[in-house]
């Protein structure tokens, strides 16, 4: 298989080539911009394994002490201050030049948004650190405002409507995904005719399973990462290249 530098001119030509491109991404797309990914050597969980609790529904759930060390750490999410990078703004581009059928991201900080992809083509799958949400009745705030109760002295704010926990909209590990939000990806992976797995490490499903419904659907599948991935040896070309470097390469910006 075509790997690293080797897979420039043939991806950049595929990409050319192509009509509709479904694009996946994952944590790696966003480390430029400041925001550390989770399983890499300088991951968030490499680094420190505990703070996968702090993601983990159940014991978000039923630990207040969890829950006050989660808000502290959304108070100092380094999403509120990153900016896009130029694997954003690849992106962006690839929408403009109208071949960009979706954009499937397991990110939550909005960066995809930030750098200008339009709302209607970006699926989070994983949902958004941008809004709180209410676990009993699900009313729905922007994070900024909660965050604003936090730092009024709310250790662990309630929902003001019925006192349920709060936490960001996003999908913790136990926590089932969002049926439309899945089938719309499914879709943008099923009709595609190059899918491009940009940062992810594609352990976690069903994102990862994503690019066997592409090939499934005659898709060319392009994997862009740092390490290695379960999917490799299923893809027609892996680059294991900076991202921010390449991807404006193999799109053409």
């Amino acid at each position: 298989m075509p790997r690293t530098s080797s897979t420039v001119d043939p991806v950049a030509g595929w990409i050319r080539d192509a009509r509709r491109i479904t694009v996946l991404t994952g944590a790696g797309i966003s480390t430029d911009s400041g925001i550390p990914d989770f399983r890499g050597p300088s991951g968030v969980w490499t680094r420190d394994p505990k703070a996968e609790r702090l993601a983990t529904l159940d014991t978000y759930l039923n630990d207040p002490d969890v829950r006050r060390e989660a808000w502290a750490k959304r108070l100092a999410h380094e999403a509120w201050t990153a900016k896009p990078n130029a694997g954003h703004e690849a992106l962006v581009a690839l929408e403009r030049a109208g071949k960009l059928r979706a954009l499937v991201t397991q990110n939550v900080d909005g960066l995809h948004q930030r750098a200008g992809s339009s709302d209607e083509l970006v699926i989070e799958i994983h949902g958004t650190i941008w809004f709180a949400e209410c676990m009993a009745c699900w009313d729905r705030h922007p994070m900024a405002a909660i965050l604003d109760r936090v730092r009024a002295g709310q250790s662990d704010p309630r929902c003001e409507r019925c006192g349920g926990i709060i936490k960001s909209a996003t999908i913790s590990f136990g926590q089932a995904l969002k049926e439309d939000v899945i089938q719309a990806a499914i879709e943008a992976a099923s009709d595609c005719d190059l899918f491009l797995a940009v940062g992810t490490s594609l352990t976690v499903h069903p994102a990862a399973g994503l690019c066997d419904v592409a090939v499934r659907g005659g898709a060319r599948l392009v994997i862009v990462n740092a390490q290695e991935t379960p999917y490799d040896d299923l893809a027609d070309a892996v680059v294991n290249e900076p991202i921010g470097e390449m991807l404006p390469q193999l799109v053409g910006v």
